[in-house]
């Protein structure tokens, strides 16, 4: 098989590298394979050629998107072509009609940032709509929370184009029977292959004892998600076999059909009227689910757009994820369910009307105990941990998980009730726990069993459980897959759910359409065993190399890794807003994602045989351009803290090979800066001129960086000689002296003294040492864990115990708060921990004062000032940006508006290094670099990192401020 071959025949690229074959083994499922090859095509050409080379290799096609598929439908042993770098575009609007054509990699969410302006909108919204693609959710039959509303997708999808498994190229769309007839008789076809499929629908549609099987097997017609298996009953029930209006349209086939039938690159779809204007959400809190479930029957009456559930297992979770503690505020002590019941209307009054005669409905039937009402911006909070629940649910400590296995089962809403009864009954009889969640109004929970699959019990149960819940859904005559499909998790029960009769036309049907089995087989029909190719193996080792960070929260650093589900949250985009993942935003790669760093570590420390785990050029490799930022360790659901776990890995590495000499130079820079401390400008001149161009050349750094320059003078210096004077009415304030402040950025340290002592507070700097950034940056963890210790016994001698510790450089002083108490062991340990508490960002320390009322506005001049801020990276992810623009925000008339820009790009030395020098500047040219240049040079620009200034001054010649300086020139 000449792979070789087909990557020199297509413009875009081919991988057969073990290194990508790996990062697309798994995708958001239970399951592992490795695939023969990974293609990006660039063209439908180049599709076409991977098609034909498929097939005559024996081989197969597997479409991807997003990889966010949770029964691992693009899992599989063929070519995966991902086709979310290439086929992204949005093709046309057409308004009047609200209709529009896109391509397969068209983003669900940035589809609809695009029809805000036609004022229309795309209806199925999937709790993983700001990465999800058009083309998965047509492969998938994509429903989410609104599906009450608007349906699935299949109900939007008008017309598709692509390929047939021969290769020739077709078009799909509604037909009259007139042009139905035609394409049996072989009239405006492409090929024998297309007039087969017509004929064979015709035979199989028209026979009377085919359309008796469907009306007796199929679910209920009642549920409004029903994908287990293809459509033919839908087929059935339309022109020239139903007897209906609708036209014949081989789209209701191919939406769910999981890409084993056609390969799509153009999608025609129907659009909606954009959402009414006001949107209101009642939480309404229950003591058990079964009380949650009859008050969603009551809901219901009152025709709301959706009604979603979430447990108390996913609530418990939220408790400790940084980023989904914030969206908490509208729960009120631990209740055991809760449902999300919206109202879009053309008033808020509209709203607060029905939402009082639902809770007087609920409360008369003793249902529900707590009814708040969320409006505005607070309710894409609520949303936002609804949809997180997925990840939050890799959390839980151990090897145990909850498990997609039964998530997916859909029953007439009027059931679930007593469905989940008899659900619940079968798990306590296999002493199990479950977690509850989503779409109560559409009659499908999604339901993950907590199982521990690296057992031989777990692995047994696993298909133990989905079999007793195949039965059971069958019982009430629902669909054991509502919307995340068969795949080859449930292909296996098919016969057994709708009969062997049906099963055998599926079959016929995958046979006929794909009759060289190119197009993802192994999925819905024919599947292997369920239990087969799963991810981890039953009576599996888990590795537990001794690291020096501790991992004990996690049970080690290689359930660290694990904690990745593949739910893919690393993969939105700079549209979507939010950090992570930058290089992912500026390449769309999946390599530089954090589910394939995590993958890529999960799978070495599992697999590796050498005593060194770490020991992997290929694990370098996609480690690589992850920049530190921090973001995943708040955004991702799972908390997977990446950042930790590349320094981890990079310190490992180095126990091996040794510390390379651009990495150690980075990492000893406070020492360098030290020995020139007498002689700054000597340093200043080798950055600068042709001796620093050399210089630059000689490290491996970017030359067209300027490099950062020395002061004068060190801050410690100036501050020692520095006669403080003013009214000092207020508490005494620690500020720390980090390596950035001392040697770079004094003249911020002085205004940032001076502006304490005019708002009344005198300045201490105790002897506390660096913060270890730069040695961390570069994995040297080792000498980092020292300076930790050092610096925590210092902060025990130096700092009084009602005294906090404030800093100027986000990612020195967040040291102390993040990295230091997973350094520390024993009692310095608890000391870290206790101090992580009383070290703050000067932001917050004076958002605080503000709050307490030690600062008011009127120290502070009356003029107007625009300023639009960007927030560090450590800052959002550790601390919040709301105290930043609170301080911005005092004097009364400056309008500060924050630039939604996630990283930008320079990640302390990331930046200055000639091979990211590139990626580096593409990250600031996402979001950044344009919103600072569309600025009159009369606004003043806020950054409160040293790189992120550095960064604007290259990326756009701007000079941004740190907020301190701002908040000093605006004293009165």
């Amino acid at each position: 098989m000449n792979l070789q071959g087909l990557a020199d025949q297509i413009e875009g690229k081919l991988f057969f590298d073990e290194t990508m074959r790996t990062l697309y083994a798994t995708d958001a499922s239970a399951y592992r394979e490795m695939p023969l090859a990974v293609a990006i095509p660039s063209t439908k050409q180049d599709i076409q050629k991977i098609i034909q080379f498929a097939r005559d290799n024996k081989t197969s096609v597997i479409p991807r998107a997003a990889g966010t598929s949770l029964a691992g439908q693009v899992v599989g042993g063929g070519i995966i072509v991902d086709i979310s770098q290439d086929f992204t575009q949005i093709l046309s609007v057409d308004k009047g009609n609200k209709t529009a054509w896109v391509q397969p990699g068209v983003i669900r969410d940035e589809l609809n940032l695009h029809l805000k302006p036609y004022q229309l909108f795309f209806g199925p919204e999937t709790s993983t709509s700001n990465r999800c693609m058009i083309g998965g959710m047509v492969g998938n039959n994509a429903c989410g929370a609104r599906s009450v509303i608007y349906g699935s997708t299949r109900e939007h999808l008008l017309e598709i184009k692509g390929f047939l498994a021969d290769g020739n190229e077709v078009t799909f769309g509604a037909l009259t029977n007139e042009e139905f007839e035609d394409k049996c008789n072989g009239i405006n076809v492409v090929s024998e292959l297309e007039q087969n499929i017509y004929l064979q629908a015709k035979t199989i549609l028209s026979n009377q004892i085919n359309r008796n099987l469907f009306d007796e097997n199929y679910p209920k017609k009642s549920i409004p998600r029903r994908n287990t298996g293809y459509a033919l009953d839908l087929l059935a029930a339309s022109n020239p076999f139903g007897g209906f209006d609708e036209k014949f349209n081989f789209c209701k086939l191919i939406a769910g059909s999981e890409g084993t039938l056609f390969f799509s690159t153009e999608i025609k779809l129907n659009l909606v009227d954009e959402l009414k204007p006001f949107s209101g959400l009642v939480c309404v809190h229950f003591d058990s689910i079964n009380e949650s479930l009859q008050a969603n029957l009551e809901a219901l009456k009152f025709h709301p757009d959706s009604v979603e559930l979430i447990d108390h297992y996913i609530l418990d979770c939220t408790k400790e994820n940084i980023e989904q503690s914030k969206n908490r505020f509208f729960v009120q002590g631990d209740p055991k369910a809760i449902l999300v019941v919206e109202f879009l209307r053309d008033s808020k009054e509209e709203i607060l009307t029905i939402a009082e005669k639902m809770e007087a409905q609920m409360r008369a039937k003793n249902l529900g105990h707590h009814f708040p009402i969320v409006f505005g911006e607070d309710t894409n909070k609520v949303w936002t941990l609804r949809k997180a629940g997925l990840g939050l649910l890799s959390n839980i400590p151990g090897d145990a998980k909850a498990v997609a296995v039964i998530e997916d089962t859909a029953v007439d809403v009027n059931d679930l009730p007593d469905f989940i009864e008899d659900f619940n009954a079968i798990l306590k009889q296999r002493n199990l726990n479950c977690v509850h969640y989503a779409h109560a109004a559409t009659g499908e929970l999604h339901l993950r069993p907590i199982i521990d699959l690296k057992t031989k019990e777990g692995a047994a149960l696993f298909r133990t459980i989905a079999t007793d819940i195949a039965h059971l859904v069958k019982k009430y005559k629902g669909s054991l897959s509502g919307e995340h499909g068969d795949g080859r998790l449930r292909g296996e029960f098919i016969s057994l759910m709708l009969g062997e009769e049906i099963y055998q036309l599926f079959k016929d049907i995958k046979h006929t359409w794909d009759p060289w089995n190119v197009f993802n087989p192994g999925k819905i029909v024919d599947t292997p065993p369920m239990d087969s190719s799963l991810r981890y193996t039953a009576g599996q080792d888990t590795p537990m190399p001794e690291t020096y960070f501790d991992f004990s929260e996690t049970n080690g650093i290689l359930r660290a890794a694990e904690m990745c589900n593949g739910s893919g949250d690393c993969r939105k985009t700079e549209k979507s807003g939010g950090t992570m993942c930058p290089s992912y935003m500026a390449t769309r790669d999946e390599k530089h994602t954090t589910r394939a760093r995590a993958n890529m570590l999960r799978e070495t420390i599992t697999h590796s045989d050498k005593q060194n785990k770490f020991d992997s050029e290929a694990l370098l490799e996609v480690l690589d351009l992850c920049l530190s930022c921090k973001g995943c360790k708040s955004e991702c659901p799972s908390n997977v803290d990446m950042a930790k776990l590349k320094a981890e890995t990079l310190q490992q590495y180095h126990d091996k090979h040794g510390v390379k000499f651009r990495s150690r130079l980075i990492g000893n820079t406070p020492t360098i800066n030290k020995l020139f401390a007498n002689f700054p400008g000597v340093y200043n001149f080798s950055t600068k001129g042709i001796l620093g161009m050399v210089i630059k050349k000689m490290t491996g750094f970017a030359t067209e960086r300027n490099l950062p320059t020395m002061h004068k003078i060190t801050f410690a210096k100036w501050f020692r000689s520095y006669p403080q004077y003013g009214n000092f009415n207020k508490p005494t304030v620690y500020l720390y002296n980090d390596e950035f402040l001392n040697f770079y950025d004094v003249t911020i340290g002085q205004t940032a003294v001076k502006l304490l002592n005019q708002l009344g507070y005198k300045v201490i700097v105790p002897e506390i040492g660096i913060s270890g950034r730069t040695y961390l940056s570069k994995g040297m963890v080792k000498v980092a864990r020292k300076i930790a210790e050092q610096n925590i016994a210092d902060f025990n001698i130096s700092i009084p115990e009602d005294a906090i510790l404030i800093g100027i450089e986000p990612s020195a002083i967040l040291s102390f708060r993040d990295e230091y108490p997973d350094l520390c062991r024993g009692n310095l340990k608890t000391k870290a921990k206790e101090f992580a508490n009383r070290t703050f960002l000067i932001e917050e320390f004076l958002a605080n004062e503000m709050e307490v009322g030690n600062i008011t506005a009127s120290l502070f001049t009356d003029a107007e000032e625009r300023i639009r801020m960007h927030g560090h990276c450590f800052q959002k992810a550790l601390s919040s940006l709301v105290p930043l623009k609170k301080i911005l925000s005092l004097p009364k008339n400056y309008s500060v508006l924050n630039i939604p820009s996630g990283c930008c790009g320079m990640a302390g030395s990331f930046g200055y290094e000639k091979e990211h020098y590139e990626i580096s500047m593409n990250i600031g040219e996402l979001v950044l670099f344009p919103a600072i240049r569309a600025e009159e040079i009369t606004t003043l620009i806020s950054a409160s990192g040293t790189s992120c200034r550095h960064q604007i001054a290259d990326g756009t010649g701007r000079h941004a401020l740190h907020p301190v300086e701002i908040l000093f020139n605006a004293l009165k």
